[in-house]
């Protein structure tokens, strides 16, 4: 039906199923579809010739933050190469955004601190090769985004660093990792213009769904932890004191008033953007990851044990974070959905038990 309502408004050809799209492939499941460059990924390494490196569980570092110091490497081009692959690669991998981003800024004059950056992002492709973006039935009336701020992160520029990801129903399909184009005063600035990119995508979104005939008829809703950012939204008493960011603001509030758009407060344990603007420790991430949808492969995950760590719910239908064994002992975490009243053991138990679905 959709093919042929497109068809009747541009040129086109059916070509069949999706199966593979410049680099992309797609499978498709009972569970939706799976895009993955894993075979991309793989060449990546072998160009860096990193195919036998040690995994890692994170492609950034919580620590420290990228300056311009260090020696030069003995081949830029190379590293200009790696990292040119690397966005492409985030495609469908969201999870190494923010690092790909990061190692990207110093592009012109890499040096051997920004050259180990990128090699960590490497070694945890290798330890994901097979992960990718999973994309399942869900209904379409409602956009829902999260956008967060690195105040001041950039510790050469002092400027911000912005993230954001915005999810269609169920599933993610925009996300952004970028360093801000000026410096900001106060956090509560460098988050609003976070706030003001993430709308302006949103509002491309309902554009492009409304030349697409399914017109969203809920307001975008916009999740951030910054609370004075939230009041600038909607109190328009508030922006005789914030001339110095008047654009954005007039711009989010106009959304505000005419429906589009809410912006409301969302705890830091549940702001899916962090994963856009700072690295993140291991248990956060993998958690943060499994909100973004990148997983196994449906093939993969079949039959497989799961361990379940954590109740996230009380009442049924539930959820659980569970620690996740493949068949060669690779660990991973993913959220799993009680669907019946079935109880939470400590034993180990099937992912094909009826019991369960996945998120």
């Amino acid at each position: 039906m959709v093919i042929s309502k497109l068809s009747s408004e541009f040129p086109m050809s059916d070509l069949g199923p999706l199966s593979f799209f410049l680099g992309i492939a797609a499978s498709r499941s009972k569970s939706g579809l799976f895009l993955s460059q894993s075979a991309f990924a793989q060449e990546i390494l072998a160009r860096a010739d990193m195919v036998s490196c040690n995994p890692c569980s994170t492609p950034a570092d919580t620590k420290t933050k990228l300056a311009v110091d260090g020696e030069p490497v003995s081949d830029p081009t190379l590293y200009r190469s790696l990292a040119g692959a690397l966005q492409y690669l985030t495609f469908t991998r969201p999870d190494i955004a923010y690092a790909v981003q990061q190692v990207c800024l110093f592009m012109h004059d890499p040096r051997l601190p920004h050259f180990n950056a990128l090699k960590r992002i490497l070694r945890y492709l290798k330890g994901t090769l097979s992960h990718g973006l999973h994309i399942k039935a869900s209904a379409v009336d409602r956009l829902v985004a999260y956008s967060d701020a690195d105040w001041a992160g950039c510790p050469t520029t002092r400027r911000s660093t912005s993230g954001f990801c915005v999810y269609l129903g169920d599933n993610l399909v925009s996300w952004s990792s970028k360093r801000q184009h000026v410096v900001s005063r106060s956090s509560a600035e460098a988050e609003y213009r976070g706030i003001a990119n993430v709308v302006a995508e949103t509002a491309w979104l309902r554009n492009l769904l409304l030349e697409l005939y399914c017109p969203l008829s809920r307001a975008t809703v916009v999740f951030c932890d910054n609370v004075s950012a939230m009041y600038l939204a909607s109190n328009p008493v508030q922006h005789q004191r914030t001339k110095h960011v008047e654009i954005d603001l007039h711009f989010v509030r106009e959304r505000v008033a005419i429906g589009h758009v809410r912006v409301l407060h969302v705890p830091s344990a549940y702001q899916y953007a962090d994963i856009f603007t700072k690295g993140l420790p291991t248990s956060l991430f993998l958690d943060f990851r499994n909100s973004l949808n990148i997983r196994l492969p449906p093939d993969q995950t079949t039959g497989i044990t799961i361990y379940p760590t954590k109740v996230v719910g009380l009442k049924t239908p539930l959820s659980i974070t569970i620690e996740v064994v493949d068949g060669v002992g690779r660990k991973s975490m993913m959220l799993v959905e009680v669907v019946e009243e079935v109880a939470v053991v400590e034993k180990e138990v099937e992912v094909a038990d009826s019991g369960y679905r996945w998120l």
